[in-house]
């Protein structure tokens, strides 16, 4: 499938003057919701990919291969440009390249690698975070994986949290001078730590979360972030409405009247169920 121009779409949003709020999708049908709602970017989050996958909490238990499968399967379902979180690349900086390889053959238009010593070594008791050095490097390594070069490579810290805003301003500098097309952060809390950033790196922002005090878009374009989450909520919609659904019914309350599902036309539309029957009749004659 040619990917290059959902990743030019993703490179605009990076480009332009606005800052958006990207849909959390986990599959087919998420991201095709997302698409038919009018997101400009879907981001699939290294937690979902645990959650939909495996069952599992955000530990780094998933593999590349799993991760990778289902980037592609989300990327296949429709159009929407793909941003995801690659974590620490699987490994070290060999890892990295890899991990860069392997998502671009899946169709994202976007990826971060962070700098965050995982898995969590034992006895950790808070995050630790790679040296600088060994960060750039696993951002050198994601770009020489590259090889569509309108795929964006993006590096990714949550050191402000932990180490401080000193250290965040020394890494983020570091990577933007490694070429990396934007910088993600995670941890930020206030307009001052943000300002301070936005001043030192002239590339890009994404911010993992947002304060109430950061949430204006308005702003936050104006300091330079073009994309800004708003947290993985429709996989955890998804969880209670399955719950919810499988308990009336051991609970004996006939299928005719659970309500809250989806209608047939809601159904029809994220299935593409008019295109799949207009190729039956092309192709099968039926």
């Amino acid at each position: 499938m040619d990917w290059t121009d959902r990743r030019r779409r993703f490179r605009a949003v990076l480009s332009g003057s606005r800052c958006i709020h990207p849909g959390s999708v986990y599959d087919p049908l998420s991201v095709r919701i997302a698409e038919d709602l009018g997101f400009e970017i879907g981001m699939f989050a290294g937690s979902t990919a645990s959650l939909t996958v495996l069952g599992a909490p955000d530990l780094i238990v998933l593999t590349l291969t799993e991760f990778a499968q289902q980037c592609y399967r989300i990327c296949r379902a429709g159009n929407l440009p793909l941003l995801v979180d690659a974590d620490h690349g699987y490994g070290n900086a060999l890892s990295v390249k890899r991990t860069v390889e392997e998502l671009e053959t899946a169709g994202v238009a976007g990826l971060t690698i962070e700098d965050t010593v995982l898995p969590a070594p034992f006895a950790a008791t808070k995050a630790q975070f790679t040296s600088i050095d060994e960060g750039v490097g696993k951002m050198r390594a994601a770009l020489a994986g590259r090889q569509d070069p309108s795929l964006a490579v993006i590096g990714r810290t949550g050191a402000i949290a932990v180490t401080g805003l000193d250290d965040t301003i020394a890494r983020v500098t570091a990577y933007a001078d490694t070429g990396v097309d934007g910088i993600f952060l995670v941890g930020v809390r206030s307009r001052e730590q943000l300002d301070a950033i936005a001043a030192a790196v002239k590339i890009p922002l994404i911010l993992g979360s947002a304060p109430p005090e950061l949430q204006d878009l308005g702003y936050l374009a104006a300091s330079g972030v073009r994309i800004c989450l708003q947290g993985h909520l429709p996989i955890m919609a998804a969880v209670r409405a399955v719950h919810d659904t499988l308990k009336a019914l051991r609970d004996g309350t006939a299928p005719a009247s659970i309500g809250g599902v989806a209608s047939d036309e809601l159904m029809k539309q994220v299935t593409r169920d008019a295109s799949y029957k207009r190729w039956s009749r092309e192709f099968l004659g039926t």
